[in-house]
């Protein structure tokens, strides 16, 4: 048993055991291997794609997933005592909340895997989908040279958890103050896109569009990068804010075509969490 709370939980090994289990999946393998087990799931009502994944997912398997809104979680009753009655039905806990101190928690009080489904701190399930996605298209993709565009968030970090397991070189574009530790950071897309391959972005709060005009994803810059290069906006993205219609109505923009892996990915990550 394996529980799921940050990419740096696992090494390049383990990513690579879920590329093979997402591999056997999509050949018609593990049908039934949730069978006659009980998958609860703490979800926002605004989540789309990670909910609706992990739900058919589990259908898939062959398991029951069972569904709670993620404020469940934030009343009074202490979260040892929700854990503590968990244990008794579930056999896995798939969670989305702001905060990744309460998933840790709840692994010191659950005995059955806990997978993180977003947190304000990370996204690791997405960062699995995206680095299988770009197994199946890039030579060795941890050779290639990634740009983050967007400020100091989920998504950003989520990226430099990947980098930091995988060795791949990360950098970020972004306005002043928004840097993520620890990585090169540009304010300008002209210099930032240069001899990048994977240009990953994140959607901006309406407050800090105006800090980040210098560093729109256009498709003048994204012809300023490698040859061969893609555009992996994290959804949702705004177009006309963090990137241009026309970048995303280009042949660089992979996003569709990347976020059909989550389901399969998604699979994997469960049976990877419970035979580990």
């Amino acid at each position: 048993m394996k529980n799921l709370i940050r990419l740096t939980d696992l090494n390049v090994s383990d990513i690579y055991d879920i590329f093979k289990l997402t591999d056997e999946i999509k050949k018609g393998k593990y049908q039934d291997f949730l069978k006659g087990k009980s998958v609860i799931l703490f979800f926002p009502n605004t989540s789309i794609r990670t909910r609706v994944t992990f739900e058919k997912g589990i259908y898939l398997l062959g398991g029951q997933p069972v569904l709670f809104p993620t404020d469940a979680l934030d009343k009074k009753e202490d979260l040892r005592d929700v854990c503590g009655y968990l244990n008794n039905w579930a056999d896995m806990v798939i969670v989305r909340h702001k905060e990744i101190d309460l998933m840790q928690k709840m692994t010191d009080c659950l005995k059955v895997p806990v997978v993180n489904a977003m947190t304000d701190s990370n996204h690791p399930c997405e960062m699995l989908a995206d680095l299988y996605a770009l197994s199946k298209i890039r030579k060795d993709f941890t050779k290639d040279r990634f740009l983050f565009v967007g400020e100091r968030g989920n998504i950003g970090l989520a990226w430099k958890e990947a980098s930091d397991v995988m060795g791949f070189s990360l950098e970020q574009c972004c306005g002043q103050g928004y840097e993520m530790e620890g990585v090169v950071s540009y304010h300008n897309i002209y210099d930032a896109i240069s001899e990048k391959d994977i240009i990953c972005t994140d959607s901006l709060p309406a407050s800090a569009l105006a800090d980040f005009r210098e560093c729109q994803v256009t498709i003048a810059a994204m012809e300023r990068a490698n040859e061969g290069a893609i555009l992996n906006p994290c959804p949702p993205f705004y177009r006309g804010e963090e990137v241009t219609e026309e970048a995303i109505e280009s042949k660089y923009f992979v996003g569709y075509e990347f976020k059909k892996y989550l389901l399969d990915v998604q699979q994997a990550i469960m049976i990877f969490c419970f035979t580990s």
